[in-house]
This record gives C-alpha cells, structure tokens and sequence, in this order.
C-alpha cells in the first residue's frame, strides 16, 4: 500500500504562526512534531511507500522533516488545481493494481489504534475494488465542515458545509459523518472512475504527467498545469461514483482548521489557559496563549492571543474562522505577511529579517554544511556580506575566495555571485542589501543546484 500525502496550504487558518510558505502542517506544534511528520509515522506502519505530492517550496519543507526519505516519491505542481488532478497525477505513476491511502498531511489523530483497524478495513473494500472514504463520528454539530449521509457502508449522499440547525439535524439523525478528506483505493479503480465521470480533467491529467520531467522527482510543466480544471475528489468522482464505501471512524480526528480546534489538543493548566512558559497569568482563564515574548494576562477569558516576530492576532475564542478576513485584507494591502515569516527556509538554510526600512534591509544567513545559494544577480540592491562563524565560499563575477569569520565583501548591483558552505559547520553571515527596490523577487538565478526557477 502507498500513502498518497497531499501537502497543499496557503497558510492562512492558522495565521500569523502559519504562512503561505510555512503552512500549518510544517509547524513544530506537538512536542517538536510537526503534523506532517506525525502524517509520515502514522501511516509508515501499514504502508510500504509514500508519495507525497507538493508545490516546490513545500518539497525543501518536507525533504527537511523527513527523517527517511527511501521508498519516497515525489510530484511538484507549480500551481494547485485541488485534490482530484493532485490524486490523479500521482496514481498515474503508481500500478493501477496498487492501493493508494490518501492522506492529508495536516490532520491530527490521536488514536492511533483505532486509525489501523479502520484503514485495514478501508484496504478490504478497496482490494474488492471499491472507493473508500472516512467518515469521522460527529462529536457536535460542527458548520465548518462537509457530511456524509450513510446507510450502513453505503455511501446515499455527500453534503454541502451546513448551517447550524441542518448541522443540528445531521448530529441527531445519527447516519452522518464528518467528510475527513482521506480516501483507500486502487490507483486504477480511481481512475477509471476519474476518466468516466470528469474526462477532461482525467485527459489533461495523463497529458501533463506523460510530458512531466521525471528525473529524481516529477516535475509538472506549468502550462500543463494550467490546462487541469480545478476541482476537489468529492466532486470530481466520489458524489458521482456508485462504488463508493465509508468507513466509519472513531479515531479522535482532528483537521486543526481554526485556533479553537487547536486550542482543545494543547496542553492546559489548571485554570484553562495553554501552557507556555512565557505567560504571566493574574486571573485569567482559557486562553489560548502561543507566544515568542513574554507577555502578560490580568482579568481576561476565552481569549486567543497568538504573538509572532511580525505579527499579533487577538480574538475572542469562537471567532477565530475570521483570520481568512484578516489574511484576505493584508494580501489586498501588498503585505507579505501572509506569505512568509521573519524567519524564512530555504533548501540550502535560513534567513531572518532583522531590520527593514527604505533602501535598505539587514538579513542573518545559515547556509547548511555543504549547501550553496544559487548563481544569481540582482538588478536593484548590492550587498554586503559579514561572516560571524563559519567559512564562506564566495563567487563574484569571474572570481572565487573565502571569507571567514569577521571579514567581510561587497557584492556591487547587478554582478553575478554565489554564496557556498563548504564546511562541517553551519555558515552564519550578516547580510546589508542597500538599494531601491528590496523584495525577494528580485533575483536572477544562472544556476541552482535545487531546480528552482
């Protein structure tokens, strides 16, 4: 069996703590966890291979948590088009006898021993060529998420996210369950199904991943990309489909969509509030506190308070499905805070933004052991370079040197140069850019050793 990981996000129910380019499932959450590595233990049990599917910023996320990266494949989409072409594109690499698990990498379950026997179930009625899908028990009339009408293990009909009295009516019915978002199928079952009733989706498909670049991973072409309707499995094949089976699963699911939902799986102390070792609590009761400073509470109740380098979010507990406003208006203002951290990853390391103003920005750099930056220029900015520890390999125009701790250079604007750790140890610079233009997408790249554009 394969897990099939779909590693899509944008980052934005979880915000500020999570990023266009840091979604939730990458964020340490769980002691030192992050969703996806706990996505990536769960399933190793029962599957043999993983094929996790992915844009190219997430890919260097998850080669980087990934504590083994053997019998691991792996698809990048340069633009998302939802779950079904994601599937589709990678069960065309996959036996059309395999089964396939399809798994979001941003769910949290916590029994796990009720996970197996369901997903061994999930496998039975898949091997008899069935598509399978997990209905979660509901615990309350939840609004925020999509339901599945049951008779037995008889799929009768998919539902829309209801209001609360319809959501109320489902809870009480008691053939309902929550649509989890994961799937068991054979990848040919899928895409018979897939080519039977969205062709066009299932013909673009086929056509982008016969022309995809397959060499360490696969590679799909943005203009094949562009051609595949966008559309989620439920609406492409499962509400279609009349071989469609739900599992029923108690399995203590959680998809994580809003700070309430988070703030129920962190540890609390006595009076409610999570524990975090920088809160100061007078008389205050269940918070969500998740802070990077120390910060103070005096008379407060059922707040969410979540405290980032760049960014504060204060909400009433309950209100938290808002962020997507708040996000949805930075984004409409040009603010990169939704897209990216002060602390931003990179293949090769990290960079953070330590000071910004007009015409200039000051940057730490952690280039890894044996990692280097592209070859690059810039059109906008010069800059320069001080190394604090370590020993930089540095290519300017036809030049190469080293720079070592406390010396520094000078890269002029528009000269092309490259920035390399050839060491055992880490590579920590300061960056000066100093210019009239300072966003990130001024760069030019001659070469990478990543394949990035």
């Amino acid at each position: 069996m394969t897990n099939l990981i779909l590693c899509g996000g944008n980052g934005t129910r979880l915000w500020p703590i999570s990023r266009t380019l840091m979604p939730k499932q990458f964020v340490k959450l769980f002691k030192d966890k992050s969703l996806f590595q706990l996505t990536v233990k769960r399933n190793a049990h029962f599957c043999e291979n993983q094929y996790i599917v992915s844009n190219a910023e997430q890919y260097f996320l998850a080669m980087d948590q990934l504590e083994s990266k053997e019998k691991t494949t792996f698809l990048l989409e340069p633009i998302g088009r939802n779950t079904a072409p994601a599937i589709a594109l990678a069960c065309l690499g996959l036996d059309k006898e395999e089964i396939v698990l399809v798994s979001p990498s941003d769910h949290l379950i916590k029994n796990e021993v009720a996970y197996k026997e369901v997903v061994l179930k999930a496998k039975e009625e898949a091997e008899n060529n069935k598509l399978v899908t997990f209905g979660i028990k509901p615990l309350f009339a939840e609004t925020g998420y999509g339901y599945i009408e049951a008779e037995g293990n008889d799929v009768k009909s998919f539902k829309e996210k209801p209001d609360l009295q319809t959501a109320t009516q489902y809870l009480e019915a008691g053939n309902y369950y929550w649509n989890s978002g994961m799937f068991c199928f054979k990848a040919g079952v899928f895409l018979n199904e897939l080519k039977k009733y969205s062709p066009k989706i299932y013909d673009t498909c086929l056509t982008a991943y016969t022309n995809a670049n397959k060499d360490d991973l696969i590679r799909i072409a943005h203009e094949d990309m562009e051609n595949i309707s966008e559309d989620s499995i439920d609406y492409a094949v499962m509400e279609k489909s009349d071989i469609v089976k739900v599992i029923a699963s108690d399995i203590d699911w959680s998809d994580l969509g809003s700070f309430d939902a988070l703030y129920e799986e962190l540890p609390q102390d006595k009076n409610g509030n999570t524990q975090e070792d920088k809160h100061i609590s007078i008389n205050s009761k269940n918070n969500l506190i998740l802070t990077t400073k120390n910060i103070a509470t005096i008379d407060v109740e059922d707040l969410i308070i979540v405290d980032t380098v760049d960014a504060l979010l204060i909400s009433k507990k309950g209100s938290s499905q808002k962020v997507k406003e708040v996000v949805k208006q930075l984004k409409e203002k040009g603010s990169h805070l939704p897209q990216i951290h002060t602390t931003a990853h990179r293949p090769w390391g990290t960079y953070t933004i330590l000071d910004e103003c007009e015409k200039y920005k000051i940057k730490r750099i952690v280039v890894n052991p044996g990692k280097r930056l592209s070859l690059q220029k810039h059109f906008h900015r010069s800059e320069h370079w001080i190394v604090v520890s370590g020993t930089a390999t540095v290519t300017r125009g036809e030049e190469e040197f080293l720079v070592r701790a406390n010396e520094s250079t000078y890269i002029p604007m528009g000269e092309i140069h490259r920035l390399e750790n050839v060491g055992k140890i880490p590579l920590v610079m300061i960056e000066a850019q100093v210019g009239e233009y300072l966003g990130e997408d001024d760069i030019v790249r001659i070469s990478d050793d990543f394949k990035r554009v």
